[in-house]
């Protein structure tokens, strides 16, 4: 089932610390960013994911789920199969972790 897990921390998120949660959950990982202004049709993907928000805001909109904004710290979980669209929000590049499994 998707979810997402909001930031909690008092401070900033740590790229390396993030990547290393996720290595150690099983997941490839990789970074990613994307430009103001971006945005990405309904899709799915074949593996589960998951995206990590570093810097910047994304907007999720998950089918039979909804829409959530994603930012600094936050992290959705997604079911391989789960159509998504998503877009950049504001005028600022977004930067985020995938995990892939």
């Amino acid at each position: 089932m998707y979810r997402v897990e909001k930031w909690d921390g008092l401070n900033p998120p740590n790229p390396a610390m993030l990547w290393h949660i996720l290595a150690t959950e099983g997941y490839r990982v990789f970074q990613w960013g994307d430009s103001p202004g971006s945005a990405f049709p309904n899709h799915k993907h074949d593996n589960d994911q998951t995206h990590w928000i570093i810097s910047g805001s994304l907007e999720m909109t998950v089918e039979r789920f909804g829409t959530y904004t994603l930012e600094a710290g936050d992290r959705d979980i997604m079911p391989a199969g789960t159509y998504h669209s998503a877009r950049v929000l504001g005028d600022k590049h977004v930067i985020y972790l995938v995990g892939e499994k």
